[in-house]
């Protein structure tokens, strides 16, 4: 698998249910939620200023994509404070010498919401995100168990990367249109 098909595969209405586990306050947390993905023109403007902005040339990426997603956690029992929602624009930049690996600029991180650039490689048919921020690294692996099917699992280290700061998994149904 490349980085093409896996955006491609990806693009939909994702029902997502992930169940997650905070070490440091040793606390489960679940979380559903929608994930929308979608393709971004590589000319966009958000685009072209993330471009800018890590430094990279627009004529070297590819499948360029936003998600969207909100979501629903038991973690606080304030039903006001239980909602998640986000939006972040990502851009694949492939390796030049080897099409298994890349860059993945993101509008807005994972562990920190701040905008990041991550390493991602492919395994077979599995795709490996790894992100160093200033206090912690996140670790994402996500693959398809069909076409209509994918599971991430996601671990979030401290930054020297010794100790495992939380760790989640997540399944997720693409939401197929009604004919």
């Amino acid at each position: 698998m490349d980085i093409d098909t896996f955006v491609s595969q990806s693009i939909g209405t994702w029902r997502s249910q992930r169940s997650g586990h905070n070490l440091a306050f040793q606390h489960f947390e679940e979380v559903r939620s929608t994930i929308e993905i979608s393709a971004v023109d590589p000319n966009s403007p958000e685009v072209l200023a993330l471009c800018n902005t890590s430094n990279i040339e627009p004529a070297l990426i590819t499948s360029p994509f936003r998600m969207q997603w909100e979501g629903e956690s038991d973690w606080d029992d304030d039903e006001e404070d239980s909602s998640l929602s986000g939006d972040c624009i990502l851009v694949p930049v492939p390796d030049p010498d080897n099409s298994n690996s890349g860059q993945l600029l993101r509008s807005q991180g994972y562990a920190e919401t701040i905008p990041a650039i991550g390493r991602y490689h492919f395994n077979e048919d599995i795709f490996t995100l790894i992100t160093e921020y200033d206090r912690a690294a996140a670790e994402e692996r996500i693959w398809f168990g069909t076409a209509n099917v994918r599971f991430r699992v996601s671990l979030i280290r401290t930054a020297s990367g010794t100790g495992v700061v939380t760790a989640s998994f997540a399944s997720e149904i693409r939401k197929l249109t009604e004919s």
